[in-house]
């Protein structure tokens, strides 16, 4: 039905719907469900992710490993000293971000947005406007396909993938998938949530993918936290009218060479960036009794 962001965005216009909607027919059309089954399985999604968050920032969560665990928390009580430069409502969303990533390190149940590592970009975000917007559930699963209908466009034109594309494909794609869903979720049109996605993309490129001891926790977890923020950021510029000079299909383009050039070793492979820091590799050795270098 649609190949790229513009086919998409003009998808809907033309129709006069939503970029959400659209998303909805395509499920439709490629799976043969009906329009509720494919809503009721979004909306177990839905549940899953509002089942993390609420765990990340209410429990106690600890990784295995004990490098990541705890900081949801943490941001959910400075937030309510009303000392913080970001504002309540980001270091909200922020908070809920990384609250779905320590459940993931956790080995905790959560819902791939795109991936397991950048999971909790979307639902941090949407959990944190559903306090100042007060949507409906019907609102809250369209946010969701909002998000997959861009994922999908990435996912068929670069990639989703750390090992194949760095970070910038799977904390940066899901960067600009929950950007691209603010925007209508508060209101925006299909045009303006490409821009956001197109800004918020932009601001993601040539970050690589450097798990300490090759795990799923440094710098992932914190790496959501910057995602959720710049998705917030890139979605009120869309929304004041502010336009991306760079194409959306072009910024998917540009992440998709930038990915085919990057190191290896800069790939999920944790051979080099933060996981070959001198601390990266003590970390590494603590946790495996010998750096995943010399197995």
């Amino acid at each position: 039905m649609f190949r790229n962001a513009a086919e998409l965005v003009e998808l809907a216009e033309s129709r006069g719907c939503k970029i959400s909607d659209i998303m909805i027919e395509q499920e439709i059309e490629f799976t043969g469900k009906t329009k509720e089954q494919i809503i009721s399985q979004m909306d177990r999604n839905l549940q899953v992710m509002e089942d993390a968050v609420l765990r990340g920032i209410t429990e106690d969560v600890r990784s295995h490993s004990g490098l990541t665990g705890g900081d949801a928390k943490l941001l959910q009580t400075y937030l309510k000293s009303g000392k913080s430069f970001s504002g309540e409502f980001m270091l909200d969303a922020v908070s809920k971000a990384i609250a779905t990533n320590e459940v993931n390190a956790a080995m905790g149940t959560i819902c791939a947005t795109p991936t397991a590592g950048s999971a909790g970009v979307v639902p941090g975000t949407l959990f944190a406007i559903k306090e100042k917007l007060n949507p409906t559930r019907e609102q809250m699963v369209a946010y969701l396909f909002t998000s997959g209908a861009f994922g999908f466009v990435v996912a068929n034109n670069a990639s989703i993938s750390g090992a194949a594309g760095g970070c910038q494909a799977e904390v940066g794609s899901a960067t600009a998938m929950a950007a691209a869903a603010i925007v209508e979720l508060a209101g925006g049109t299909p045009s303006q949530c490409a821009q956001a996605f197109a800004i918020a993309l932009k601001n993601m490129l040539g970050l690589v993918c450097d798990p300490v001891a090759g795990l799923v926790e440094v710098p992932c977890v914190k790496r959501n936290a910057m995602g959720a923020s710049n998705a917030l950021v890139a979605a009120d510029m869309a929304l004041a009218g502010i336009v991306s000079r760079i194409p959306c299909d072009e910024v998917i383009e540009a992440m998709y060479k930038i990915g085919q050039t990057m190191p290896v070793a800069l790939k999920e492979t944790a051979q080099g960036g933060l996981a070959a820091t001198p601390t990266g590799r003590e970390l590494e050795a603590k946790i495996f009794g010998v750096p995943l270098s010399e197995k």
